[in-house]
């Protein structure tokens, strides 16, 4: 078994289109839109094929995030490289994004960084 995709509303469907395309490579498919719900969504397929399924929706609702909350946590990358972790959360740090940890060798050996996406969900950079 597989995980086929993971799911998740954005407060603004675009803007994360272009956030994941632009620092994780990601490839958007055409944009669904279901007139009669509102549903919005977009399908980004990462190098392994991996999928981020985007979503939005008239009627959803911005609970506030917690970073050490029950249920979904974070989205973890693997850029590579300590140079292309390094290099990643740099830039995305000069270009306004939150760095919640800058990187580092984890307790567990992982290096990794975390930072927000554009809606505050926890973006694990990893090698």
């Amino acid at each position: 078994m597989n995980i086929r995709h993971i799911a998740m509303y954005v407060s603004d469907l675009e803007r994360s289109r272009v956030f994941y395309e632009t620092y994780f490579s990601g490839v958007s498919g055409e944009k669904y839109h279901n007139p009669k719900t509102g549903l919005q969504t977009y399908f980004l397929t990462f190098d392994n094929a991996a999928k981020l399924e985007i979503m939005s929706h008239p009627e959803w609702r911005n609970n506030a995030k917690e970073l050490r909350a029950i249920g979904f946590h974070h989205l973890a990358f693997g850029v590579g490289s300590r140079e292309m972790v390094d290099a990643l959360t740099e830039r995305l740090g000069q270009d306004g994004y939150s760095v919640v940890r800058r990187p580092r060798v984890t307790g567990d050996g992982y290096y990794e960084s975390v930072v927000l996406d554009p809606d505050g969900n926890q973006i694990e950079i990893t090698i």
